[in-house]
């Protein structure tokens, strides 16, 4: 959006801005060291995706993350810092990356808040061409973040500075930005329906659907061959159409019909947008104090509260279904102790109801060290048994050999870390690849010892029903 120049002395807000900046700068000038000036600016009550979707522009780097049933979100837009690793060391060289950055951050807020160093990973080391959007690992540091916590929102701006930057035309975009938020009013964005009839929804042909059955029943013969315990089989669906995919559609969907979803959409480049709306968070760090989910077995929802129940009790009650969570709940118990932590849960699992569908679910928590950086947790839990399985090096094998795609950034490691390393990253399941006209839509089974190849049929069926409702 193009904005007419301003007067500073039209801009209430650009002394106290142009004083902030001078303060990073003098810190840089002092230690010959470029330095990130963060402000945190005060703004009234406004709906981060709709300020993203009508001020972020197409060719800028961008990300939104929200968890609408808890009142908390980020759009975040115009990179400062981005950098991208690949290879077995990745996780090792995008946290020192981002390490190296976080301590040359000059928060002009009094109290802890941001700024938001978003981080993505793809499944394995290495991407196929058509993810050519994305990296391996990826970290963005963006200009604009603006942030709503229940009740509270706020403008932080990021600026790189250096010995020989000049401050006063920073200023002046930083408070004509304010000024801009602070003159309209950002409304929710609504959510349209769908404009496509159920029947026609995107769904696995019958070739297709043999198929996946077909590798069901292969790994099914993997695991009575004790060669594993569980592998989890995707499939992508790709998609083309006349008209292009419409982020100002999807999102606002998605955040409408899965309110218990973290709701996320991460741009690469070339106009490519990875988006989903993931029921499993890989970890959240609050001032030293993680939480995380086993989250594993899987029934869809009922058509009336009693049937409902009944499926529920149902899950809760299989043995099967216990079985693959239990998988998952060890792992991360495991892993989390490899790190020196000592995690705590209860037993048995509860149920996690979504709009489509409903899991077995363990919340477990943990104290985190100081020295213990949130990459280095993500690393030791991806992937998890809940989107690989068990064991996970031959899972992540077999996986490698039989899936006809690459999954990219699906069943990935997706989210944020502050200076002060509190965190949260989702695993990028319900997800999908749009770019223009065409959309990649992926999903996923567990597969354990007592699976029917028609039932992970339906369920894969299910989830991309509901994926494909969002995109319309």
């Amino acid at each position: 959006m193009t904005v007419a120049p301003s007067r500073p002395s039209s801009l209430p807000h650009y002394p106290s801005v142009l004083d902030a900046l001078q303060a990073c700068w003098q810190i840089v000038h002092d230690t010959q060291s470029p330095r990130i000036a963060s402000l945190a600016l005060p703004l009234p009550q406004v709906d981060p995706l709709a300020v993203l979707l009508t001020l972020a522009t197409q060719e800028q780097r961008q990300c939104y993350w929200e968890s609408p049933s808890k009142g908390y979100a980020i759009a975040a837009w115009e990179e400062v810092l981005c950098e991208e690793f690949s290879g077995r060391d990745r996780f090792r060289t995008a946290r020192e990356y981002l390490q190296t950055w976080q301590q040359r951050v000059e928060s002009s807020s009094t109290t802890p808040e941001g700024p938001y160093f978003f981080c993505s990973f793809s499944f394995f080391d290495t991407v196929d061409p058509i993810h050519a959007g994305f990296a391996p690992a990826t970290v963005l540091l963006t200009r604009w973040q603006v942030v709503r916590q229940q009740q509270h929102c706020t403008l932080i701006a990021n600026v790189l500075i250096k010995p020989h930057t000049m401050l006063p035309p920073l200023a002046r975009t930083i408070a004509e930005q304010l000024s801009k938020l602070k003159s309209r009013s950002w409304v929710r964005q609504p959510a349209s329906v769908p404009r496509w009839p159920s029947r026609l929804y995107p769904k696995l042909s019958d070739q297709d659907g043999q198929v996946f059955q077909q590798r069901v029943r292969q790994t099914l013969a993997a695991v009575a061959a004790n060669q594993i315990q569980k592998q989890v089989v995707a499939y992508a669906l790709d998609i083309t159409r006349q008209h292009p995919f419409s982020r100002s559609l999807s999102l606002p969907r998605l955040r409408s019909q899965h309110p218990g979803c973290c709701i996320f959409s991460f741009s690469g480049t070339n106009n490519a947008h990875f988006i989903g709306a993931s029921p499993e968070r890989l970890l959240s760090i609050r001032q030293g104090r993680l939480i995380t989910d086993a989250l594993a077995g899987s029934a869809p929802r009922g058509k009336t509260p009693q049937a409902d129940r009944t499926l529920g009790q149902q899950l809760a009650n299989s043995a099967k279904e216990q079985r693959e969570h239990r998988l998952v709940l060890d792992f991360i118990v495991q892993q989390l102790q490899a790190k020196g932590l000592s995690p705590r849960y209860s037993t048995p699992p509860g149920l996690l109801r979504l709009s489509h569908i409903q899991h077995l679910h363990t919340p477990i928590c943990a104290d985190v060290p100081a020295h213990v950086s949130p990459l280095t947790l993500v690393e030791a839990l991806h992937p998890t048994p809940a989107v690989a399985g068990v064991p996970t090096a031959t899972a992540c094998q077999l996986i490698q050999q039989t899936e006809a795609c690459d999954r990219g950034l699906y069943a990935a490691p997706l989210g944020w870390v502050d200076p002060y390393k509190n965190s949260d990253f989702i695993v990028g399941i319900r997800s999908a690849l749009i770019q223009g006209n065409r959309a990649r839509l992926y999903t996923g089974a567990g597969i354990v010892a007592g699976s029917d190849p028609e039932k992970e049929l339906a369920e894969v069926q299910l989830k991309l029903q509901a994926l494909a409702e969002a995109l319309g």
